[in-house]
């Protein structure tokens, strides 16, 4: 993930998801989507996911390390830190 420094405070991710437009969320916003989908995704999270004990933390824990969601064949689900001109 590149460096948070160079973003600011305030990070914005563009999100791209099967059938979707791409969106540009927060990351509160990020962290919501990924809560939603992973309430539904409990029985095949991969392993590092399903060690940690709560959604929110698995949330925030896709968030800091990685950039995509295995959803199963032919879905998918991945965010990107994107520098937005003022």
């Amino acid at each position: 993930m590149p460096d948070p420094l160079m973003y600011g405070d305030e990070d914005t991710y563009v999100v791209l998801e099967t059938n979707q437009p791409e969106q540009f969320v927060t990351t509160a916003e990020l962290i919501a989507k990924l809560e939603s989908v992973l309430s539904t995704q409990q029985a095949d999270l991969p392993q590092d996911l399903q060690a940690i004990p709560t959604i929110p933390e698995q949330a925030k824990h896709l968030v800091s390390t990685a950039c995509e969601l295995d959803l199963g064949p032919g879905e998918f689900l991945q965010w990107y830190v994107v520098r937005l001109e003022k």
